[in-house]
This record gives C-alpha cells, structure tokens and sequence, in this order.
C-alpha cells in the first residue's frame, strides 16, 4: 500500500522517508474511537456521536472517490452538544447507531435536568449516499420546547491531503447555494472536475444556512419527533422520493445487497459463541468491503485510507476467501486482467503485463500530485496473479474463465522474465522509475523495511525472498492451467523455470549460520542477513525443500520471533526490531494467515493451530472482534491484551479473512472441481473449538454441510447433508 513509515519523529541516524505519503500517527487520531460506514466507492469516518469533527490531527469525513465531501456534521440541542449513552455498529456493517440524552439546559428560565430527553442517530451509505434519521423523544412528564442543530462543512479535501500530504494550491469552493430543504456545496477542482455535495432535510428546516439546519421542535410528554438528513455526493439527477421515503427505501436495499452478497460464502459456526461472534464479523467485513465492479465482486483493501482497488491485497484476500467464495476471486482476476499494463510508462511505473497496484481518483492523483492514479508499483501483484489464477482452477474447474484471461496470464509470465528479472539473474526485483512512487515495493513497503544486519537500509534493485517463491509458484500454476487448454511445450517451459529457480534460489538466499533465507538480495546482490516473517511465505508457495522447512519452522514459533499473539515481522534481536513499527517487529493478521497456510502444506499443523489460537485470542481483545491491520508486537502478557497500533485500518480486507483462512488451514480443507470431492487433509482443531460446522460447502453443482468434531487430538467428521454428486474426503 502507499502508507509506509507512520512514525512522527525520524531518528537522526535513520533515512528519512523518501514517500511523502505517511499517515500521521498523531495523539488525536489515536485516542479517539471511530466508527467507519462503507458502500460501494464511499465511505464515512464518525465519531462516538456520529458526528464528523474538523480540526488538526482530525480525518474524519464523507468521502467518495477519494475526495472529502462532508468535512464537519455537528449536532447541537439548544446549542449544547449531547451526551453519548452509547454507540452500536449493527453486526452486519448497515447502519452505525448512536443513543444520546440531553445535558442541563436553560429554557425560556426553566432548568431541563439531563436525561429526560432521548436522542437516537440511525446512520448508513448506500450507493453514493449517506442518510441519517435522527429521533427525539421526551420522557419529561411536561412537554418541552427544544431547538435542534446541525452544523456542516465540505472542504472537498483530496485523500491525501486530509492524511496530511501537502499541498501548494487547491481549487475553488463555488458560492453554497440554499433553497427550501436543500444545500448545495461545490467545488472546482484543478483538474477541471466539478464535485458538489448536496444535503436535504426533512421536514423543512426552520432556518437554513449554507452550514446550519436548525429544527424548532416541540415535544409532548412521550412524544418523538423525526428528523432525516440525505448528503448525496456528486449527484447527478433530481431526487424522485423525499427525504424520509428515501431513508427507509434505502435502508431495505443496502441490507438486502448486504444479505446477498454475503450468502454466497459457505457459513461457519462452531461449539465457541465468542469464535461465532468473530467470525461473523469477518464474513460482515469481507462484503462490506467488496465493491461490485463489472467483473464481479472486488474487496477493497480497507477503510478509512485504503478504500480502493490495490492489486496484492484483493489478490491475497481472494487467496484466502476462495473456499468460501470463489466469485471474488473471479471479480479479482477479472478487474485485474482488464487493468493490467499495456505500455512502459515510468511515472506509473508501469510496464507490459504488470499487475496493478493501486487506482486512485481524486484530485491530486489527476493531477499526479501523487502517483497513484492507475500505479503499478507493486513487484509482487504480477505473480500473486498468476497465483490466483491458478488455485481459482483448482477450486472451481472453471476453464472457459481462465481461457478468457490466458493472455493476461502470458503477458505477466512475459513481465516476469523480461521487465521485472532486471538483471538477467533469474531473480525478480524491484526499483521505483518515480522518483514520487514507492521506495519499497513488495508488501513491506515502509521506506526502511528492507536493511542488512547491521540496520543499513539496502539499495536496490531488490530481490525479496518471498517474491521469488511467488514466481515459482505462478510459474507452477502457469504451467498447471496450460496443460489443461491444451498449451503443452509452454508447461514444460515453465516447470523446468520453476525447478531451475528453486535450486537458484536455494543457492543464493540460504544463510546457514541464521538457519533461514535471507529477506532480500540487494542491487550489489548481497544477501540481507535479516530475519524475517517473509520465509512463512515461501513456505505457502511450496519452494522450500523439507530440510530446509524444519530449519525454518522452529524459529518462527520460538520465542523471538512469536509474541504469543502472532509471528513478529521482524524478531527480537534484529537491528531495526521495533515492535511499534509497522513492518519491523509488529504482528499482521494476514501475515500469519499465510504462514499458517505454509505450515500446513508442510505437515506442521500443530503449529498452525497454535497461530489460530493465537489471533482468534488476539479477537478477544478487540472493538467488535474485529482484527485490526496489524498490531504491536510486544509479548503477551497474562491478563492482558495486544498492543493497539495506533493508526491501523479497521475493517481491513486481508485482517477480515484471517479467522477463515487459519480455519482452512487447520482443518486442511481443498476441493477436486474434476471429481467433484471435498478433502479434509490431516484436519485439526485447536483447543478453543471442540466443534465445527460448516454449510453451503460448494464444488461445482454440489453442495454438502459437514459437522466436524475433535477428539482428543483427532478430527471425527459427519456429512449432515448432500445435495448433488458430491463426496467428502478426509485423510489422516
């Protein structure tokens, strides 16, 4: 992604970031409790009382497309601010609810003591709108006569500059225009783009400003009152329902496309209420961030600043969502396909056949401000796809689709070998051709999450470690899916590549005094002596010899590297080892999904069991179970939970797939589409579930439920119901 160092204060020592781009970890940002809406391409950031504060150190907003529509929505109560009783996100992301009361207030010389007046906010988005319905009730035993305020704002800031990127000019905020029940806010963009903002009120406000609604409202005893607000961004025709028909109009559709989308993954539940609770999180998670595209369903990386198509994280989330749902992974390969790179265009840092990184809309990427309009800054995305590809025929048999995208496929094996193995080494690496784009492309892509022992960052070109085991399994892949259309000497190219490329890479990345691979090879190709979490992933690609696994494996679970709620990026003991940095000692939900996935293939399954304990316990610990980016890496401590990172996103996609990912893992659960069979290979279930249920499995026109209990350190498992030709295998 594009936030790289989050820190504030530079050390004199340390490079400073060469990006440009860093979120600011300020006290503000941290301290406060935030709740995040998302819809399709808008998304809302608001407080405890659902209001969008404005200030220094403060991004919260209404935003779509990458630009800030609504800045600031306060509200008042006889110019008061209420007080908050409490603040419920319902559990399937549709609405953010807010219960507050009044506090002492004069009236007409009368005292109004607090509590007696019951506020409720009721938020939630639905296409490029956001709607609100606020209720005022009174539960004095007199009727009281009570003045009602909203207060709004739009700056039209871009992203990036609410993150805090500066900038030199902006464009030109256009006089608000006001009538009746509505205001409209604009603004001129430098890039020639006109976006308004407009907001509607009902009933009709008794005063109306280009900032303020104020509602006059007199409450009998128990009487409630409704007040709606529509912020519609960029809209683009005339109303056809009033504000209130809108309101509950909208509210069925977004719940009903939310209700849908989410059937289509298998359901999980379990003999854990709490592990139920969890992972119903992450289920509501995945399809509040899936954005429906022409292609299908696609997840955006996540809220609040990664609210937008990337390249590896909707690759690795369908990775780990494809045995729920392989038609993400379909709208993934799709969106992908059509935006892969056709020509060599360096501010992009694009080349033929490269797999996106990153899109972006607003202004300052028109502008190329900041370079991530369409940016292909990723050396990883490009294999990662071909990866996809790959295990989605695996998981469906779906070869008319892999057909479809064959060329795709043959234009980023084509990259691989002739744009992104720079010098004819075998090796991918990476170097940026923007001097604005990122200075490390691989997922670790703080500006000094690549060093050598002694914390000297490296110099590039860079070869990582895990990215050559994404070229070796993309080129197993690669010739797996030509075999199956037919392409046979293209096969056979390709797994004589990829053999040739473990014994390569073997040779020149093996450290024996660390008993691990080195995390890169740096442009002079001297090996980073450094280790690191990136050699779970090799694991997961298959590329690592089995002599070599039991070298690896008990260092990523000793304790230096495991902090007992995760592995750590970077273990205890390396130079740069921080456990508050955000790639150089803290711990990653998805990064420990995808080692678990290498410790399964290898046959430690009782260490994967222990990673999923490790992060399900870590749920424990969090706002509405809900697993965050990533956390610090300090060690456990007994009655205490892990370390909150200060600006991690929340709700992010590959966090949210973590929990059903190490499920998969554990239980080692594959699909043979071509004999229509569900394989449990070796299942285990760590301590915290005795049972496991999981419907809608789904292999072709099949579909089976299967219960799956442990006993003592075995799995018994029982098929409760057929539909279709489909069989069930498990393996001890």
């Amino acid at each position: 992604m594009d936030q790289l160092d989050t820190s504030t204060d530079v050390p004199a020592a340390a490079p400073v970031p060469q990006d440009g781009f860093t979120v600011g970890a300020t006290a503000i940002l941290a301290e406060r409790r935030l709740h995040t809406l998302k819809y399709g391409d808008l998304f809302g950031v608001f407080d405890q009382n659902g209001n969008i504060l404005s200030g220094a150190g403060i991004a919260d907003g209404l935003y779509y497309l990458d630009t800030r529509h609504l800045s600031s929505l306060t509200l008042s109560i006889c110019g008061q601010s209420p007080i908050l009783l409490s603040a419920t996100l319902r559990e399937n992301n549709a609405t953010l609810s807010c219960d507050l009361t009044n506090p002492d207030l004069e009236l007409d010389g009368r005292k109004l003591s607090h509590d007696l007046l019951h506020l409720r906010r009721t938020l939630f988005l639905r296409d490029q709108t956001a709607y609100e319905r606020l209720q005022v009730r009174n539960y004095d035993v007199v009727a009281h006569t009570v003045v009602v305020e909203l207060a709004f704002r739009a700056d039209f800031a871009d992203l990036f500059e609410a993150r805090g990127t500066p900038r030199l000019r902006r464009g030109t905020l256009r006089p608000p225009q006001v009538d009746g029940d509505t205001v409209l806010l604009a603004y001129d963009g430098l890039d020639d783009r006109l976006r308004t903002t407009r907001l509607r009120f009902s009933p009709r406000p008794d005063h109306l400003t280009e900032s303020r609604a104020r509602f006059t409202l007199t409450l009998q005893p128990g009487q409630r009152k409704l007040i709606h607000v529509e912020t519609a961004c960029d809209p683009s025709d005339t109303p056809e329902r009033g504000v209130a028909a809108a309101f509950l109009f909208s509210l069925v559709e977004a719940r009903r496309s939310l209700r849908v989308s989410s059937a289509r993954a298998a359901a999980i539940a379990s003999s854990n209420e709490i592990f139920n609770e969890a992972i119903r999180r992450c289920i509501c998670d995945i399809y509040m961030l899936v954005t429906d595209k022409p292609d299908g369903p696609y997840p955006y990386a996540g809220v609040p600043w990664y609210s937008t198509a990337f390249g590896r994280d909707a690759l690795i989330t369908a990775m780990q969502t494809l045995w729920l749902d392989p038609s993400i992974a379909h709208g993934v390969l799709g969106y992908l396909a059509r935006h892969q790179a056709e020509t060599v265009d360096p501010v992009a840092d694009a080349e033929p056949g490269k797999i996106l990184h990153e899109v972006r809309h607003g202004e300052m990427a028109e502008l190329g401000e900041v370079p991530f309009r369409h940016y292909y800054g990723s050396v990883d995305s490009t294999p990662l796809f071909v990866m996809l590809a790959g295990d989605y025929l695996d998981r469906t048999g779906d070869v008319s689709t892999i057909a479809r995208i064959w060329p795709n496929i043959e234009r980023a094996i084509a990259w691989i070998a002739e744009y992104g193995d720079r010098d004819g080494d075998g090796f991918v690496e990476y170097g940026r051709r923007n001097e604005k784009g990122l200075v490390n492309q691989g997922w670790k892509d703080s500006f000094d999450s690549i060093f050598h022992a002694d914390g000297t960052i490296a110099e590039g070109p860079i070869a990582l470690c895990e990215v050559q085991g994404y070229v070796f399994a993309a080129k197993r892949a690669a010739a797996s899916m030509a075999r199956r259309i037919g392409h046979v000497a293209f096969a056979e190219r390709m797994t004589a590549e990829a053999d040739a490329l473990r014994v390569a890479f073997d040779a020149a990345f093996w450290v024996e005094e660390l008993g691990t691979y080195a995390l890169a090879l740096d442009g002079a190709k001297r090996p980073c002596r450094v280790r690191s979490s990136n050699v779970g992933h090799l694991l997961m690609t298959g590329m690592v010899p089995p002599e070599r696994a039991a070298r690896i494996v008990p260092g990523l679970m000793g304790r230096t590297f495991f902090s007992g709620w995760g592995i750590r990026t970077i273990p205890m003991g390396e130079s740069r080892y921080n456990p508050m940095a955000y790639h150089n000692g803290s711990v990653w939900p998805h990064d420990n999904a995808l080692i678990a996935v290498g410790l399964a293939r290898y046959g430690y399954k009782d260490e994967a069991s222990r990673l999923f304990a490790a992060l399900f316990d870590a749920s424990l610990y969090a706002d509405l179970r809900r697993l965050p980016e990533l956390f610090c890496g300090f060690a456990r401590q007994r009655g205490e939970g892990p370390v909150r990172y200060p600006v991690a996103c929340s709700p992010q996609a590959w966090a949210a797939a973590t929990l059903p990912s190490l499920l998969q893992s554990t239980l080692g659960i594959r699909f043979d589409p071509f004999t229509v069979t569900v394989h449990f290979e070796r299942p285990r279930l760590p301590p915290f579930l005795d049972e496991v249920t999981l419907y809608n499995l789904a292999v072709g026109s099949g579909r089976v439920t299967v219960h799956l209990q442990r006993v003592g350190t075995e799995v018994a498992l029982n098929v409760i119901e057929r539909i279709g030709p489909i069989k069930v295998v498990s393996t001890s």
